[in-house]
Formats: C-alpha cells, sequence, structure tokens
C-alpha cells in the first residue's frame, strides 16, 4: 500500500496522477490539516511533524511512502530512513524526482513555493547542479487561501501581484514548487498568459508519479482511503471535484 503524506490537501494533485498512473495500488492519504500549512513553520517543527507523519501512514498499513510536501524537503525526508528504519527505495520525495525531469532544459525556472522550500535552496541548487538556471519566489500565504477556500478571485489578485514583478522574458519555465499550487492552475495560466505569455508551467506530480510507478508495484484492489488531522469542508471539496471521488472514504482523527 502507498502512503502519501502532506500538510493539507497539496498532496491531491500527486494522488489524482498517481491513480491514473497506477489504477490498481492501493493507497492511504493522510492530510494533517491540522497543523497546516508546513511552509510558514521551523525545521526543528517540520522534521517533528514530517515524523509523525509518515510514523501514521506505517500504522495505516503503508509499505511505500510519497512525501507530498514540498516544504519537507530532501534535507528533512532523508533522516526518515534512520529514525523510522525505512529502505531507501520505499520512500519518494518531491525533489529529486521533479529537477531530474527538468534535465536538459534550457531558459531559466521560476521556482513559487513556500517559504521553507524557497529558503531551504533544494530546488534551486538542484537545478543548478544539472545545468539548469533557476530563481525563487516564495508564496507564503498562498496555501492559507487555498485551505481557508478563498474566492477565485482573491487568489487571481495574490497571485497576480506577486508574479507581475518577478516573472521575467528569460524565465522560459515556472515550477510550481508546492503541491497546493497546482489545485488553482487554473488561476496561475490565467496570469502567466497574462504577464509572460511564453513560459511554461511545470507541476512536479508527473515527475513524482513516473518515479513511483517505477520503484513501486501496482498491484492491489484500488482502494484509497483519507485520514486527516481536522474536519474540512475544502479537502472534501477537492477530492471530489479535483481527484472525481464522488463519495470518499474520508476520516477525521
Amino acid at each position: 500500500m502507498i502512503g502519501v503524506f502532506d500538510s493539507g490537501s497539496g498532496g491531491l494533485t500527486v494522488l489524482r496522477v498517481l491513480r491514473e498512473r497506477m489504477p490498481n495500488v492501493d493507497i492511504v492519504y493522510f492530510g494533517d490539516i491540522k497543523n497546516a500549512p508546513y511552509g510558514n513553520k521551523s525545521r526543528e517543527e517540520l522534521g517533528v511533524l514530517t515524523v509523525l507523519g509518515i510514523e501514521r501512514l506505517i500504522r495505516e498499513g503503508a509499505t511505500e511512502i510519497v512525501s507530498a510536501c514540498n516544504s519537507v524537503s530532501v534535507s528533512i525526508v532523508l533522516p526518515m530512513f534512520e529514525i523510522l528504519d525505512l529502505p531507501h527505495a520505499n520512500i519518494v520525495e518531491m525533489v529529486g524526482p521533479t529537477v531530474s525531469g527538468l534535465r536538459g532544459t534550457e531558459g531559466k525556472v521560476l521556482v513559487v513555493a513556500t517559504h521553507a522550500t524557497i529558503e531551504s535552496n533544494a530546488y534551486q541548487d538542484g537545478l543548478r547542479m544539472v545545468g539548469v538556471s533557476a530563481d525563487g519566489l516564495a508564496l507564503p500565504d498562498l496555501v492559507s487561501l487555498i485551505e481557508g477556500g478563498a474566492s477565485d478571485d482573491a487568489m487571481r489578485e495574490y497571485v497576480h501581484n506577486a508574479l507581475a514583478p518577478e516573472l521575467k522574458e528569460d524565465h522560459t519555465h515556472l515550477l510550481l514548487g508546492c503541491t497546493h499550487f497546482p489545485l488553482i492552475r487554473t488561476i496561475f495560466t490565467d496570469v502567466v498568459k497574462e504577464v509572460q505569455p511564453t513560459c511554461v508551467i511545470v507541476d512536479p506530480a508527473l515527475s513524482v508519479a513516473g518515479v513511483v510507478a517505477q520503484r513501486f508495484r501496482d498491484a492491489g484492489g484500488g482502494t484509497t482511503r483519507f485520514v486527516i488531522t481536522e474536519d474540512s469542508p475544502v479537502f472534501v471539496k477537492f477530492v471530489q471535484e479535483y481527484c472525481g471521488i464522488t463519495q470518499p472514504n474520508i476520516e477525521v482523527r
């Protein structure tokens, strides 16, 4: 069983692609909505929450883990192998597969993500290591707007005000470095068309799902369960409308 770990609704963007790629695998999703957003927390807090989240998924029966929270960078995920005695092949995080997928990209990438992800420089340094020029831009309040069910107009204004001064002509790709951001991809698309229409939007979920499909077996009954730490109508709406699961099995505990 694959366990998907995120601070809230963002990991649903990975779950949807995983389900498309691996229709038979059993998946349990843990969304730590009570402690969201993770992007404004300290490294120490992220470490504690990561251990608790992955331990929770293991207790739920997960044998393979997908850390679908970009704020939980590779530098935080890797120690989980030793702390939780996990084989290295049994956990996939977001940064490595995404950077590998962009290897050979010409031009410059603008990474938009939470404060924690941008400050870690995980994407920027990783991209530079494979010869890709990259800048970073934190959008610290966007996850809270998404999880809070803000209006499209409010989120569009926020994204436009943040991107308009920073998205330059030499930025050929916009990397959505937070799994929450593809939930409002249409808003990013609208803003990018207005500000820098030739810029290509990159969703890391595609690269991550590809790595998961290679490493983990697509075997099981195709079940999907959700465990969240706080009731959230917004989460339920995303599961139903974004993931297409009309009668989801969601437990709050």
